[in-house]
């Protein structure tokens, strides 16, 4: 988040970087130079215009109504409020208007819905999304550092031919996939596959919008992947729909199989937009497409849309200008 706030010159008098004591005197980077981290207190938000959380829920629902009281907004990066009735759920290039209807708290939704919804919105405005089915392919990233480097460690242990060690998730991540890793829910799914239904529903104001997720892990470092079917309510071409998604706000498509041009992670990561490919009629059923997305986790997914919320805010009048 400061990296993405220094590269788009977010109009800053001040920045704060605050964390639990245990990281009390580390330096954090910011613009060119260093911050030092000061411990999180009740009494840390005042003066704050902003406060951009990258925490637990634990800490969001402790600490984000504090920040609200001494006069800041909160946007917050963790599930905490994703869900509740008065918080917006927001991705602007999708739902912008929403900012306005805040009490203090903008949520900042799932790294896999903000892609989607990314590319769902347009088909939607055009054409009407009737059904939605998703499988993701997410990196090590989205469950934290210690999980990337692990990865790296066994995929070292592998090459130099030794037993590779497991502590960070529940299998070897190295040379393989994992369709699981997140808290069972219901009926067999999991909380990240509930998060990506429920989330997709409010961001885009279709509650009974038919979808389903199913969720894996991959050996990728950074950079989620999404398999995606749609059913439209109206028929659209997979050469309109090309179209259409070229000119989306927040999307790049790069798709010419004949070639070799999709999105893959390693070429995404870093960058910005949402990237969609291998766009094509789904034949099995009357009004499909099917296509391929993916998107840096860490900075879309996250970082990125959480900041481009503040500059949204602060273009509506929402939040002041410095």
């Amino acid at each position: 988040m400061l990296k993405v706030l220094s590269q788009r010159g977010f109009p800053i008098e001040r920045v704060i970087a605050l964390a639990s004591e245990r990281s009390k005197g580390i330096n954090v980077a910011y613009n060119g130079s260093r911050l030092a981290v000061q411990t999180l207190r009740e009494d840390s938000f005042k003066g704050i215009d902003i406060a951009l959380f990258a925490a637990s829920s634990d800490i969001a629902l402790m600490f984000a109504p504090i920040a609200v009281e001494a006069g800041a907004i909160v946007i917050d990066n963790s599930s905490a409020w994703r869900m509740k009735e008065n918080v917006p759920l927001v991705v602007p290039e999708v739902n912008r208007d929403d900012i306005a209807s805040n009490e203090g708290i903008i949520a900042n939704p799932n790294c896999c819905t903000i892609p989607l919804t990314v590319v769902l919105n347009p088909l939607h405005k055009k054409v009407g999304v009737e059904r939605v089915v998703v499988s993701t392919y997410q990196a090590a990233s989205g469950a934290g550092k210690a999980l990337v480097d692990e990865l790296d460690e066994q995929t070292r242990a592998i090459a130099a031919g030794t037993k590779p060690q497991t502590a960070v998730y529940p299998h070897q991540l190295a040379y393989n996939v994992v369709p699981g890793g997140w808290r069972p829910e219901a009926e067999g799914y999991n909380e990240e596959e509930v998060k990506i239904v429920n989330e997709t529903r409010k961001i885009m104001h279709l509650p009974e919008l038919r979808i389903v997720a199913t969720c894996v892990r991959v050996p990728v470092p950074v950079g989620h992947g999404e398999s995606v079917f749609i059913e439209t309510f109206d028929p659209i071409s997979a050469d309109e729909a090309r179209t259409l998604l070229g000119s989306a706000p927040g999307v790049i498509v790069e798709d010419d199989p004949h070639a070799k041009l999709y999105p893959t992670p390693h070429n995404v990561a870093g960058k910005d937009e949402v990237y969609v490919g291998r766009i094509r009629r789904d034949p099995s059923t009357a009004r499909g497409l099917a296509l391929w997305i993916v998107s840096d986790n860490v900075r879309k997914g996250a970082a990125l849309n959480a900041v481009q919320i503040a500059e949204q805010a602060m273009e509506m009048g929402v939040l002041a200008k410095t």
